[in-house]
């Protein structure tokens, strides 16, 4: 299994005028060190309008200045939002092609099609319709990448025969991977033979493993991938904070590691809201009605970082205990661990101090 960090980048209030650029040079600064003790791949969201929860709306900008810093670390869209308006095909297949170029063919490119009412509503995306956008794009984007010149029609996007410039660095392309959080989305991500992003924050290694399970059945009836070729890899992403002492670890880590998924549940479960009011079904979102009824009958507030310890549903402790939670994902069927070392407000010295324990004591036994 290989490490990977993961960022929303969180700006918590209070705010100051300089509080979003600290935060995005203590990421670089992050990554930096993380490049240099033995971590696999930086990866960031793209998200949109969600205040304190995630500032990283351009994230390939960040990559830009990550790739000039750094030598080994594989860079990861965590994910890019497919769907129109967010991202045309076109202009995806060159931003993923440039920063291919000039990080030396270090790209991992996730995708998905968003779960908010904030970004799904503020850029005007009929939910019904994401799914099939999601899909629709990245069969656009392959064949800009595959072919000298390519045209296509399709249902969202249309062009006439072009040459689109440049070609990624990794022939025949960058890894492509797919983000989900339902069941559904596991069969239907291994059926296209794309990676496994599997968003399931809070949740259990054994939980982790029956959505796994379901992706790798799936793959193997995969007969004409998306892409240009199957990727098998199956990534998931768990909150981790490591220090000296146990206890250390869990002071540092208990303010964020709490209010992190209950920010994002909130978030995700105003979708249903949404749809409500609209008087149109979930769909394939039905996920987001368990998070809206968890936040209304009061359960998600008891969502405590001792419950988390208690399910193996995050890595916090010494480094010995951080491994051994670790080889808990690992047993999982995980081939690539997302960790978020920065869920909230963890001061940059204390996820510098997570980086480094991590890099020298954890990821070298599962090299």
């Amino acid at each position: 299994m290989k490490f990977a960090l993961f960022y929303e980048i969180p700006v918590a209030q209070p705010w100051t005028e300089d509080s979003e650029r600290i935060a995005y040079q203590n990421t670089l600064e992050q990554a930096v060190a993380a490049d240099k003790l033995g971590w696999h791949a930086f990866w960031t969201v793209e998200h949109h309008f969600l205040s304190e929860y995630s500032h990283c709306s351009n994230p390939e900008v960040l990559y830009g200045a990550i790739a000039a810093r750094t030598e080994h670390m594989r860079l990861g869209y965590g994910v890019r939002l497919m769907p129109a308006p967010y991202n045309h095909p076109v202009r995806t297949a060159e931003s993923v092609a440039v920063l291919d170029l000039i990080s030396n063919g270090r790209v991992d490119f996730g995708t998905g099609r968003s779960s908010t009412r904030l970004e799904l509503e503020g850029f005007g995306i009929d939910p019904k319709d994401s799914k099939a956008m999601w899909q629709e794009a990245i069969g656009h984007v392959v064949g800009c990448w595959t072919n000298d010149e390519y045209e296509f029609q399709g249902k969202t996007w249309s062009m006439p025969k072009r040459r689109v410039l440049p070609k990624p660095m990794q022939k025949p392309h960058p890894p492509i991977y797919g983000a989900t959080s339902s069941l559904e989305g596991h069969a239907q991500i291994g059926e296209l033979g794309l990676g496994l992003c599997s968003f399931a924050v809070g949740q259990s290694p054994a939980q982790i493993k029956e959505k796994i399970d379901i992706y790798r059945e799936a793959q193997t009836r995969c007969e004409q991938p998306i892409g240009a070729f199957v990727n098998s890899t199956a990534a998931t992403f768990t909150m981790m904070n490591c220090a000296p002492t146990r206890q250390e670890a869990e002071d540092v880590a208990r303010r964020s590691f709490e209010w992190y998924p209950k920010a994002g549940s909130r978030i995700i479960g105003a979708l249903a809201e949404w749809m409500a009011e609209r008087e149109e079904s979930l769909g394939n979102y039905a996920y987001a009605q368990s998070m809206h009824d968890h936040d209304k009958d009061g359960s998600l507030d008891l969502l405590s970082l001792d419950y988390l310890q208690a399910t193996q549903a995050c890595a916090c402790g010494t480094p010995d205990e951080v491994a051994a939670i670790c080889a808990e994902y690992e047993a999982a069927g995980v081939d690539l661990l997302l960790c978020l070392v920065n869920p909230y407000d963890i001061p940059h010295e204390k996820v510098m101090q997570t980086i480094e324990l991590v890099g020298k004591h954890v990821i070298p036994q599962f090299s």
